[in-house]
This record gives C-alpha cells, structure tokens and sequence, in this order.
C-alpha cells in the first residue's frame, strides 16, 4: 500500500510528526496499533515499524519519529517533502485497549507516547466520563512530544490527569521530576485494580513491570510495549 506525505513538524530536536494520507488503504485500525515503513536504501529494502499517532481519521494517519543519524530509514524519512509517497503494510499490533472499558493508567518514556495519543483522543471521545492518567517521562522540558495537546485534553476532559516528569529539569520546571517508575506510584497509591498500560524503551518496561508485579499488580493488569 502507498500513502502520500501531506506535511510534517517539528516535536523536538531531531522528532517529528509526520501527516499522511493513504492512497489504497480504506484507514481502519484499532488505537494503539502500528504500520510498517518499507524504502529502498541502496540496493536493500529496510522496514521500520512506528506506532500510529493519530485516531482514526479515514484515509488519513500520522507517524512520530526520532531522527537517528547513523540509522538505516529514518534519515530516509526526514529528507521526505510534502507530496513524496511511502510504501506501508499493515495495521499490525495487539497493544491496544482492553474490554471491557475501565480506569486506565497510561505510562511512556520518549516516542512511547505515540500510540498513547491515538489511545487517549480515540477513548476519551467515546467514552468521556472513562477515569484515564497519563504519566510522561523525558529527561528535558523540550522532550515532552504532543505536551499542548495532552493539556488541552485534560482541559476538556475532568477526567482526564496528565502528569509530566523530567528527569533533568531547567531552573524554571515547576512540574514533577523523577523517573516515571516512582511517579507511578504516587498515582496508584494503595490502588491495585487499575490497568496499567506501558510503552517505551525495554529497561523502563522491564523495570517498571516488575516493580508493579512485585507490588502485587495482577500481571494480566500490565499491558506493554517496548520499543527496542
């Protein structure tokens, strides 16, 4: 299948989000799920799988990407302008929300956050007065990707909580600090009936999951996604 680049931003230095629409692809997917990129570098095709950041939305999705310099397809990515076309498969995935709809809390380090965007958005829509908590973790201020628009869901949706954490913040941060994993723990004090959903690099996956289980989190409670 085949998608054209509509446009793209700027999240951060070196992550963008990029805009496309499908041209043989009806856009059907479930939040949560991802595409496969397929391009020819050189003489050999390279596939990368990104989560989609968007809800549906018909023909259209959008991608979030970290430029890696010495990688393989995403410098490919970055030199695309609007109008270029991509090859795609997919929706592939099972990381996606459970049934029946209950109080959710949602974690994620870095370009972890995508398939949280298309979640949030999709589920808070149709489901508005559904408990959700965001818990975001990056080192720096300017890492905090789709910052305004998870601010304005939680303006929106009372029940929505969004809680940013840094690890290393500027002097002006008045916001919490501190890796996700305790950060965590603050949300669900006591609570141990609340699903916990999780996407970002392996160590933070594997650490964070074991302290819950550890914790006593029924592990059918611990839904993840690493992305390494």
């Amino acid at each position: 299948m085949k998608a054209r680049l509509l446009e793209w931003r700027e999240l951060a230095p070196g992550t963008r989000h990029f805009d496309f629409e499908a041209i043989d692809w009806d856009g059907v997917f479930v939040p949560g799920q991802f595409l496969s990129l397929t391009a020819t570098i050189g003489s050999d095709p390279i596939t990368r799988a990104y989560s989609i950041a968007t809800p549906p939305a018909g023909q259209r999705f959008g991608l979030c990407a970290n430029l890696v310099s010495d990688g393989r397809l995403s410098p490919w990515l970055f030199a695309l302008r609007p109008g270029d076309e991509v090859e795609f498969k997919g929706p592939y995935g099972a990381f996606i929300l459970r049934a029946p709809a209950s109080e959710a809390l949602f974690v994620a380090t870095g370009t972890g956050i995508a398939p949280f965007r298309s979640m949030l958005v999709a589920a808070l829509k149709h489901d508005p007065d559904r408990r959700l908590t965001l818990v975001f973790g990056v080192r720096h201020r300017q890492g905090l990707l789709y910052d305004e628009d998870f601010l304005a869901l939680a303006r929106e949706y009372p029940n929505f909580r969004y809680r940013p954490t840094l690890t290393r913040p500027d002097a002006e941060w008045r916001g919490a600090t501190g890796r996700v994993q305790a950060r965590v723990f603050e949300e669900l004090g006591e609570r141990r009936d609340v699903e916990v959903y999780i996407c970002g690099l392996r160590e933070m996956v594997d650490d964070l999951r074991a302290q819950l289980k550890a914790a006593g989190v029924d592990r059918k409670k611990i839904i993840y996604e690493k992305y390494d």
